[in-house]
């Protein structure tokens, strides 16, 4: 095994907190109550309704995955590259439920695709470093 760059390790710390800040809000949209959703406008109520429970828990695979992953490439441990393939399958998944399911592609409101499509970027990006990390003999 070999050393990585420095630079891989500045960016597998600022993926892991990337990461992080998606696993907060994960679980803060996980702890909002009734009078929670009540209180948001009525397009996002509608959609809080709309999402079918798989795409909540691919929404919990995807951050989880993500943040093992991260914490992976840190230790430099090989099966940081399974986790991030199980955090794009739940990014997809997501994906799914959110836009073609629950109808947030439809909503007029161009915020959810840009942010959604940055959150696919970046776990793509992901599995390319963790393959290439791997490829190099920068994981065990």
């Amino acid at each position: 095994m070999s050393k990585p760059p420095f630079w891989f390790t500045l960016l597998a710390a600022v993926a892991l907190l990337w990461n992080l800040v998606g696993l907060f809000a994960v679980v803060a949209d996980l702890r909002l109550s009734a009078s929670d959703i009540a209180a948001l406008p009525a397009e996002q109520q509608a959609l809080y309704a709309a999402r079918p429970l798989w795409s909540i828990v691919a929404s919990v695979v995807a951050v989880g995955g993500g943040t093992l992953g991260c914490l992976g490439l840190l230790l430099r441990k090989r099966w940081a590259l399974t986790l991030f393939y199980l955090s794009l399958a739940g990014i997809v998944i997501q994906d799914v439920g959110i836009f073609l399911v629950a109808g947030a592609a439809n909503s007029g409101n161009p915020v959810p695709i840009v942010l959604q499509g940055l959150v696919l970027v970046i776990a793509i990006g992901l599995v390319v470093l963790a393959r290439r990390a791997s490829e190099r003999s920068w994981l065990s």
